[in-house]
């Protein structure tokens, strides 16, 4: 029972809830990323080099792969598909970069917020009474 008890305490850490929530919005961004990258720079990227496409670059591992596109060389053997490489570097660097921007952008708002100088807090209550009895004697 104390086990079920200890897991449970665990797994409501504020630490593992904010790691799911961060894989689970990885994963969507990542979806995001790949229709950016597919559907966006690679035509892009294709149309300013006259039709390149990474997508079908491979090389055929088999003397039975005579295919020119990808997938159908697939269906005839062994392939080396290094274009699906080239396409998931390109993905990981755009990630890396958009992370790199929000974290730029969090740690520029960190330092604002530490660069504003608190007011400082007011006295305890009795350092507040003692000084009044003192500023009496005082007088």
């Amino acid at each position: 029972m104390s086990m079920l008890k200890e897991f449970r305490d665990f797994a409501m850490k504020g630490n593992v809830v904010d790691l799911a929530v961060g894989v689970i919005i990885g994963a969507a961004f990542g979806t995001i990323v790949s229709s950016l990258v597919d559907d966006m720079i690679m035509p892009i990227v294709g149309a300013v080099t006259g039709g390149l496409d990474f997508s079908n670059y491979f090389l055929p591992l088999s003397n039975a792969v005579t295919a020119t596109t990808l997938e159908a060389a697939r269906e005839q053997g062994a392939v080396f598909a290094y274009g699906k490489f080239i396409t998931a570097v390109l993905k990981f660097i755009i990630v890396a970069w958009v992370l790199f921007m929000v974290i730029k952008a969090m740690n520029k708002m960190k330092k604002a917020e530490a660069a504003a100088p608190a007011a400082p807090p007011a006295p305890p209550e009795d350092i507040v009474l003692l000084r009044e009895i003192r500023d009496a004697l005082k007088k």
